[in-house]
């Protein structure tokens, strides 16, 4: 299983220095993969959570990190469909691959926040369906020499689009969400499939194994598909049977993450946004980037890096 790091992204540690530094250390230190995720709004009364208060774009964050890394991959868990168009979803993402020389990987979902919906102009009905179109719509866009895309959501006329992405076909697509559709759909249209952090060990096994049957059924190499998940840590001198799962000591999140190992993932990324000593918009900047680096280190693939 490999093993990668999330950006600074929420809360006032997300700074440009911050950003740069914990991209260029996870890189020496031997993560595979760099991560972010996206939020547009937040609740007025806080109900999403300390983390999702104030989150900046995460293609921008990513396009800075191509900039400042050289070797890692970057990573988008997940960005919401919903809150985009294809084709000019497919123009950045194209663009960020070619500006990262082909790191970029992308993680796609339908979300669930309706004020986001609302906010956006759209609907928050029919999403299943329509994820099936967006995805359509970006390969044809990726692949077609001539593109022209007629779904039920989508439409793109008779016309090129250039240049293509450095990775061929396109970069890999990862599909999120935990119905029995949304596995489905993974299996079916998509490179892999995103876990929900907040799901245990036997839920995310159950799924895999959906997965891969379902892409076996499709005439698809299960092997061949990829499975990630966010690992939201909260390093801790200490830690007991009572403390929730990746809290406490760095032995005690290695034990965590060799659970996550056995259920067939093959990525997880630390995530210390999620920690309200880091990521919470109250954190101190100055410290939170200290516990942050005592996670990247402490946890480190290569700690001799």
């Amino acid at each position: 299983m490999k093993l990668g790091f999330a950006a600074p992204l929420s809360g006032p540690w997300a700074t440009p220095e911050n950003i740069a530094h914990v991209g260029r250390r996870a890189e020496r230190l031997g993560y595979h993969a760099l991560w972010t995720y996206q939020r547009v709004l937040a609740a007025a009364d806080g109900s999403w959570g300390e983390a999702n208060r104030g989150v900046h774009d995460p293609l921008v964050t990513l396009s800075y990190l191509a900039a400042r890394t050289e070797r890692i991959r970057l990573g988008v868990a997940v960005l919401v469909m919903p809150l985009h168009t294809p084709a000019v979803l497919a123009k950045q993402l194209t663009t960020l691959d070619v500006l990262s020389r082909g790191r970029l990987d992308i993680g796609l979902g339908n979300g669930w926040a309706r004020e986001e919906y609302t906010a956006a102009g759209v609907s928050g009905t029919g999403l299943g369906r329509r994820a099936d179109d967006f995805i359509a719509c970006l390969r044809a866009l990726w692949t077609d020499g001539v593109v022209r895309h007629d779904g039920p959501y989508h439409r793109v006329p008779p016309t090129r689009f250039e240049p293509k992405p450095v990775q061929s076909p396109h970069p890999p697509l990862l599909l999120g969400g935990a119905s029995p559709a949304a596995l489905r759909r993974a299996a079916r249209l998509c490179d892999g499939w995103v876990a929900s952090s907040k799901a245990g060990p036997e839920a995310i096994r159950a799924a895999i194994g959906q997965v891969r049957e379902a892409a076996e059924q499709a005439g698809r190499d299960p092997a061949a598909l990829r499975f990630v998940c966010r690992a939201p840590v909260r390093l801790r001198p200490s830690g007991g049977p009572d403390q929730p799962a990746l809290t406490g000591p760095a032995d005690r999140i290695r034990e965590d993450l060799g659970a996550l190992a056995d259920t067939g993932l093959t990525e997880v990324f630390l995530d210390p946004n999620f920690d309200p000593e880091i990521g919470s918009p109250d954190a101190p900047a100055g410290r939170a980037l200290d516990r942050a680096e005592r996670l990247l280190t402490a946890l480190a693939p290569s700690p001799g890096a």
